[in-house]
């Protein structure tokens, strides 16, 4: 899907003190998702966090710094993840 609808990542934004990434995609599409999921980002600085590179033609992230690899794939799954779950926990 991701490669057939050309969905990539264009940029990431970090809030730490919010604990939100904010996933920006080529297409206009904002994905959020916090930075507590992932063990290795959590315990980041917020040089190390800002210190990223999209890798694979922006389907994925990766963090040198702390040697963390996320997907394009994994953040939609969650995405849609959270959004079933709040649309049948306020039904």
């Amino acid at each position: 899907m991701i490669y057939s609808e050309n969905i990539s990542i264009q940029a990431i934004d970090i809030y730490s003190d919010q604990d939100l990434l904010i996933i920006l995609l080529n297409a206009g599409g904002i994905l959020r998702d916090a930075i507590s999921k992932y063990p290795r980002l959590k315990a980041a600085s917020e040089q190390q966090l800002k210190n990223y590179r999209l890798i694979g033609k922006g389907v994925g992230v990766h963090w040198p710094d702390v040697d963390e690899d996320l997907s394009l794939k994994g953040f939609l799954s969650a995405g849609l993840k959270n959004l079933i779950y709040n649309q049948h926990k306020v039904a």
